[in-house]
């Protein structure tokens, strides 16, 4: 865990804002440094993981001096709201700028958290062993075609249990546990590793096809090593599901904490993340889409993949499905 300032030194002037970040991205320095520019209020900092936020706000309890907490992918915000670590909030700037499906659900005294980047989960594959015809849905990783091809991290991280989530939502519980034990036949070995080594073992000819959110490879394709240059050579990826559902998507978004001694200030930083300027810095520290849809980004890796037909389901009811997406990997065995 990083920290930027002691605890001890987390004013809870109105002038401060006491962020929680699980994002460590440079770019999100000239973010921090506009918002104080722009407003007066100065950021203190603590930057972790999610698992070590999420430990950190447990043990600080109603004394936890968080003001806003940033976190990424729609499991880990179901969970910290269901945990009770937000609180609602009413801004008609975030309901006009942030798409309804990117949200928490409205409860009559508005959202918990708001989605302020998007991520899509592809799938890369071998070019000189795979047919892409082969792997071009979600659902064909499944199929006896692609048997001792398919390498994935764990099934129980948050990745897995909200692609899982999208599944359920989309054509029940019964048809994602089918996908999911086919899924466990076809291993190439047992899950392990991060996206990144996913890729790379699909580049290496030890998997056929992988899993991957979209900034892993993006990082790799605006990579200039000669390593990096080899693992795009080998590679190729496709938008899942065009024909039917879309490919799915995720967020990291943020949220007001529950105990927040600065909450003025903290839903003026979340405003503040859905303008134009912050959108770009958001999305282009980690190589992701804005979530409002009106912005544009400069990333020259998105730009070359073009647009992409998008799921359209909501973030909010893909976090409350991992329930069933873990139980389901617990009865496939998907370790």
């Amino acid at each position: 865990m990083s920290c930027c300032l002691s605890m001890s030194a987390l004013s809870q002037s109105s002038q401060v804002l006491n962020l929680y970040s699980a994002r460590h991205y440079q770019t999100d320095e000239a973010l921090y440094a506009n918002f104080t520019k722009q407003t007066g209020i100065k950021i203190n900092r603590i930057e972790a993981d999610d698992n070590a936020l999420f430990e950190r706000l447990r043990s600080e309890g109603k004394s936890s001096p968080a003001d806003v907490i940033l976190m990424v992918d729609a499991a880990r915000l179901w969970r910290a709201e269901i945990e009770g670590l937000f609180q609602p909030i009413q801004s008609k700037v975030l309901e006009t700028r942030i798409p309804k499906n990117l949200r928490s659900g409205d409860v009559g005294q508005g959202s918990q958290w708001f989605g302020f980047s998007t991520r899509a989960r592809m799938i890369v594959y071998n070019k000189a062993a795979v047919k892409p015809t082969d792997v071009d849905t979600y659902e064909k990783l499944a199929d006896p075609v692609n048997k001792g091809r398919v390498c994935t991290r764990s099934g129980s991280h948050p990745y897995m249990l909200s692609l899982i989530g999208a599944m359920v939502e989309r054509s029940g519980e019964a048809k994602a546990e089918a996908w999911a034990k086919g899924m466990v036949a076809n291993m190439a070995r047992a899950p392990k590793g991060g996206d990144t080594d996913q890729i790379k073992g699909v580049a290496s000819g030890e998997c056929g096809v992988a899993l991957t959110n979209s900034y892993y490879l993006a990082r790799i394709m605006r990579s200039d090593k000669p390593e990096d240059r080899q693992i795009i050579s080998k590679i190729g990826f496709v938008w899942p599901n065009q024909a039917g559902s879309g490919t799915h998507m995720n967020v990291a978004g943020g949220a007001v904490a529950k105990n927040a001694p600065n909450k003025a200030a903290a839903i003026k930083f979340l405003e503040y993340l859905a303008s134009d300027q912050a959108q770009q810095y958001f999305a282009d520290g980690n190589n992701e889409w804005p979530a409002v849809p009106s912005v544009k980004t400069n990333n020259e890796a998105l730009k070359q993949w073009g647009s992409f037909k998008k799921e359209n389901i909501s973030i909010a009811a893909i976090g409350k499905n991992q329930i069933y997406a873990q139980k389901i990997l617990d009865r496939v065995s998907y370790r």
